[in-house]
């Protein structure tokens, strides 16, 4: 399998559910996804190299009802009326493309979409940092200007995908899920 098994395209999508039920508030987060008729199967956190990140209108048409997909994804729940949940996932990709990223999951209560966002950007850039043995202090890394991070010199592109949403104020459970979907085509 080897280099088979090396996604070469990725795409972010999000969605948010509200039921009474928690599985199935997830099942329609999943829905509004657009990921609900895949078998989604979780895994770590690495950005392959020479990997492409498409739009999620792009990246959902190479996906296939029943089909066994590698995906990073972050979720948050609530039955708590009026409580602010978010999920966010994270990427930090390096310049050069032939050595591989980071993605990152994180979900919280109190954020709004643009913190929990900026944090899951944070993350995957922080991550990224150790692998080239840098020190990382997000905020003298980032040129504002340009919106990029610069670690040791190097130029890294760092983009997010975060659904927020407010608990149901008749407490049927909230959910949101962001996720990073791996393709293989």
């Amino acid at each position: 399998m080897g280099k088979s098994m090396v996604p070469k395209r990725l795409f972010f999508t999000k969605g948010v559910g509200k039921h009474k039920e928690r599985l199935t508030s997830f099942e329609l987060a999943l829905r509004d996804a657009g990921i609900a008729a895949q078998n989604l199967v979780r895994v770590s956190s690495i950005f392959p190299p020479q990997a492409k990140l498409v739009p999620r209108k792009e990246g959902l048409k190479y996906l296939n009802p029943g089909e066994v997909v590698f995906a990073v994804v972050a979720e948050n729940s609530t039955r708590e009326p009026h409580r602010l949940v978010a999920s966010s996932i994270g990427v930090a990709i390096p310049s050069d493309r032939n050595t591989y990223g980071y993605l990152s999951e994180h979900h919280s209560f109190g954020e709004t979409e643009e913190q929990a966002g900026e944090y899951a950007e944070e993350l995957a850039a922080e991550m990224l940092a150790t692998t080239l043995d840098v020190d990382f202090d997000p905020d003298k890394s980032w040129d504002e200007k340009k919106e990029i991070y610069r670690i040791s010199n190097k130029i890294v592109r760092t983009a997010n995908v975060t659904q927020s949403a407010i608990g149901d104020k008749n407490s049927r459970w909230t959910t949101t899920i962001a996720a990073a979907i791996l393709i293989f085509e």
